[in-house]
């Protein structure tokens, strides 16, 4: 499998991140164990989680799926052989991740106690890739760039990027974070980051966790500029725009068992054009003879400035015909017919 180094660091990491959010809700310990076992058997060694995991969050299953990647750690005794990247939640108003109630901050305190809990979770010592999961300050659209500008309006209590970088230096320096990254983040956030950096001698961000799909290709805008650069790697998460881009929710159907049915929560890709958008590419991939998930992943994986792509299953078949994928060849002739349909229903979604 093809790996890419992680920043400007001496780290390499495959095509391809295993994402675990459904570990602890959608899956359960056995089947994440079993989905860990056939994705590193497949040469996957890089391990995407965070704090804020399993998805939905909520107090029951807070920091679950990070204890299932750790009981396979250490049942497996695999630690040398994977990349653990995590996550520390941004501002919220969500109080049961932290154990005074407060509601999630990026602050000193915060990041000590998220840390030190991911830590324990996972049964190992060292992070090697912690990503601060979205800013502190308001941002649009999740952190990526929206499709129509309306500006947040500031906060007066926002945590600066300074604050938030001392703090996480004082675990890089000791060695409980070995990297660090940030994830839903703009071209202005990446740049503020580097420059306290430079400024302070703190970590420098290695990579970078947005969304980028065939129905999101905002990425492409400023930031792939902006990263390409500076050194920092993305980390595509969502390539199957959580699920709509397999065709699964096409004219209205509902799966039993599928995140839509379970939870409701895919309002991000249901906006103006996202169906008409969704119809074009899998009319396309049929055309080709694939299927209109292995068309979507093999186009992300296909970008030169996409680091991994992280994949996400609740079945095995799924993890199969997602790993499968990465063996399409996007070739220049599907490249511009892509770019066709792209052209005609240009980044409907956030």
């Amino acid at each position: 499998m093809r790996r890419t180094r992680l920043g400007r660091t001496d780290l390499t990491i495959p095509a391809v991140c295993l994402g675990t959010m459904t570990f602890g809700e959608q899956n359960t310990e056995a089947e994440g164990h079993a989905q860990l076992d056939h994705a590193l058997d497949h040469g996957v060694d890089f391990l995407d989680t965070a704090e804020f995991y399993s998805i939905p969050p909520k107090p029951e299953t807070v920091g679950r799926t990070e204890e299932i990647i750790g009981t396979w750690l250490k049942a497996r005794r695999h630690r040398d052989r994977i990349t653990v990247a995590t996550k520390v939640c941004g501002r919220s108003d969500m109080t049961w991740f932290r154990d005074d109630g407060s509601p999630t901050r990026l602050v000193r305190a915060q990041i000590d106690e998220a840390v030190f809990k991911s830590l324990k979770r996972l049964s190992i010592d060292t992070i090697d890739l912690y990503q601060v999961h979205w800013p502190d300050r308001r941002v649009p659209g999740f952190g990526s760039n929206p499709t129509i500008w309306h500006e947040p309006p500031r906060l007066d209590d926002e945590v600066p990027i300074e604050e938030t970088l001392e703090a996480l230096a004082v675990h890089v320096k000791a060695g409980r974070i070995r990297h660090i990254g940030l994830s839903n983040e703009s071209t202005w956030g990446v740049m503020r980051w580097i420059a306290a950096a430079e400024a302070t001698g703190g970590p420098r961000v290695v990579s970078i966790q947005n969304a980028y799909n065939l129905l999101n290709r905002t990425f492409e805008v400023n930031l792939a500029e902006a990263c390409g650069r500076e050194g920092v790697t993305l980390l595509a998460y969502s390539p199957l725009g959580q699920g709509h881009l397999t065709g699964k929710y096409r004219s209205g159907a509902l799966p039993a068992g599928s995140r839509k049915q379970l939870f409701d929560r895919l309002q991000r890709y249901e906006r103006p054009n996202a169906a008409e958008a969704v119809e074009a590419y899998c009319a396309l991939a049929a055309d080709l003879g694939l299927t209109p998930a292995a068309l979507a992943i093999a186009h992300v994986g296909s970008r030169s400035f996409v680091g991994s792509t992280i994949i996400g299953a609740t079945t095995m078949a799924q993890l199969a015909e997602n790993l499968a994928a990465f063996d399409v060849e996007i070739t220049p002739e599907i490249a511009a017919r892509i770019d066709a349909i792209h052209l005609r229903f240009p980044d409907p979604c956030p």
